[in-house]
């Protein structure tokens, strides 16, 4: 069982998968999962449009993914 302190910090979430490996008598669990990202929905203050504003260090989206995701908007 992993701390709530530490899942928290490593945003770990219920079910992630990890491997696990011996390395100089410590166990090593990796996640197989990619790290999940919050994201946040506000207001642009120039456009007054909806904008969407994830955490740092989040990946940067490409215009296909972004496409993609919009295709199955409601």
């Amino acid at each position: 069982m992993v701390p709530g302190v530490l899942r928290s910090r490593l945003g770990l979430h219920p079910g992630d998968e990890f491997s696990i490996k011996l390395d100089n008598g410590s166990i090593v669990l990796t996640p197989l999962t990619p790290k999940r990202y919050s994201v946040t929905i506000g207001i642009d203050a120039a456009t007054n449009l909806p904008v969407a504003t994830a955490e740092r260090g989040a990946p940067l989206l490409t215009c296909e993914q972004v496409a993609e995701l919009l295709a199955d908007f409601p």
